[in-house]
């Protein structure tokens, strides 16, 4: 996955916009306009404030099937990413929660989105909607079927969920990506607004190898520089939002002042990078 090729940056930030419940969830309002109206603002907020890419997911439609969402969902979520595509030059990604990857690719390809989410690519996860199997087998081939050249970003040991057994993260990592042929990694803390750990992030990039790495929760505009030692890009939703409050709207400001402290923390960490050459350290934030 070259990440320069699709966002222009080789550390990209990626915004997520939280839709407003959609058409068939249990709070959905009615009014299919706000939802795009909202989505729209967030959309040029993120722009606007420096983001590299966006991921629209169905945040809101909480609770979630474990499968496939109603296709009302889909055609909701197709119409919005249509008219963000043609308000804003952001790459787009696709996130159908809970684990509908096959409408998540759909809507991607017939839309010209550029990535889709995946929670669970392979193994079983015990979720609040109950076990979640992995989607490789059948996402592949029908990507394959349709002729599509989306990217797949794939959660491994995803949060709000547990897996069964006791899996090792190096092996996890490394069945997602040779296994599960997935184009990137995304690792996050045990819940939205969480942070992965450090050493988890550090075991993750070894057995990535060339495969990009994603942190996809609990990146702040404080942590962000330290935890872009270890990986290529950072999804973020919360940190974003104004006062940093998930229901609140995409804020600009903020957006602009995450951007920043991640170019900040590039930096650095290439300041740092020649040290440990010299000393013979290979280091793990080197991609």
């Amino acid at each position: 996955m070259d990440l320069i090729q699709i966002f222009k940056t080789a550390n990209p930030v990626i915004g997520v916009i939280h839709l407003l419940p959609l058409p068939n969830s249990a709070r959905w309002q009615g009014d299919l306009q706000a939802v795009i109206a909202r989505a729209e603002q967030e959309a040029t907020a993120l722009a606007s404030g420096g983001a590299h890419g966006l991921i629209v997911e169905n945040f809101f439609d909480a609770p979630f099937p474990k499968s496939k969402v109603d296709p009302a969902v889909v055609s909701a979520m197709t119409l919005i990413v249509q008219r963000l595509k043609h308000l804003v030059t952001l790459p787009i990604g696709i996130n159908v929660l809970r684990n509908d990857a096959r409408s998540a690719l759909a809507i991607a390809t017939c839309t010209g989105a550029s990535f889709i989410r995946v929670n669970v690519l392979t193994g079983v996860m015990a979720t609040d909607q109950g076990l979640i199997e992995g989607e490789a087998y059948d996402l592949l081939r029908y990507r394959r079927e349709l002729g599509s050249d989306v990217k797949i970003l794939a959660d491994v040991l995803v949060k709000h969920a547990s897996p069964l057994g006791t899996p090792n993260l190096t092996t996890s990592v490394e069945d997602t990506i040779h296994r599960g042929l997935a184009d990137g990694i995304i690792l996050s803390g045990w819940a939205t607004g969480r942070p992965p750990r450090l050493e988890d992030l550090e075991m993750a990039r070894a057995a990535a190898g060339n495969t990009p790495v994603f942190v996809g929760s609990g990146a702040n505009w404080s942590n962000v520089g330290e935890l872009i030692r270890q990986v290529d890009g950072v999804i973020v939703s919360s940190s974003l939002k104004r006062k940093g409050k998930i229901e609140e709207p995409v804020d600009p400001i903020r957006v602009r002042q995450f951007v920043t402290a991640l170019a900040e923390g590039v930096a650095l960490r290439n300041e740092v990078q020649p040290v440990e050459a010299k000393s013979g350290n290979r280091s793990v934030a080197a991609v």
